[in-house]
């Protein structure tokens, strides 16, 4: 299950992971619906990094903070720093792909 992730803990846990990925989503969204099950597989299969989701309704100040425009949008973090942007829902595969690319 991905990590939920606000406002109020996001600096912390950026700071504290070396990998993280970050699912900007709202529960209104149908893409974002859709997405919700290949971030939670991606959680279980990637046990050694976070992978979150941050409520966008909810949480404005971060999705404003990093230019989230539309979501879905899952932004990767590299020790606390942006290393890419993907707007849109995107395969399991694809998105393992970017990760596994992270780690090495």
């Amino acid at each position: 299950m991905a990590l939920e992730i606000t406002d109020g803990n996001i600096t912390e846990i950026l700071e504290s992971n070396k990998i993280t990925l970050v699912d900007f989503w709202a529960p209104w969204c149908g893409p974002c619906r859709m997405l919700g099950p290949i971030i939670d597989d991606l959680a279980k299969d990637n046990t050694d990094m976070v992978i979150g989701k941050i409520n966008v309704d909810d949480n404005s100040q971060t999705a404003v903070k990093y230019g989230v425009r539309g979501i879905p949008t899952m932004i990767f973090f590299k020790d606390g720093e942006v290393v890419d942007k993907i707007v849109g829902v995107k395969s399991k595969a694809e998105l393992q792909a970017k990760i596994d690319s992270l780690k090495s």
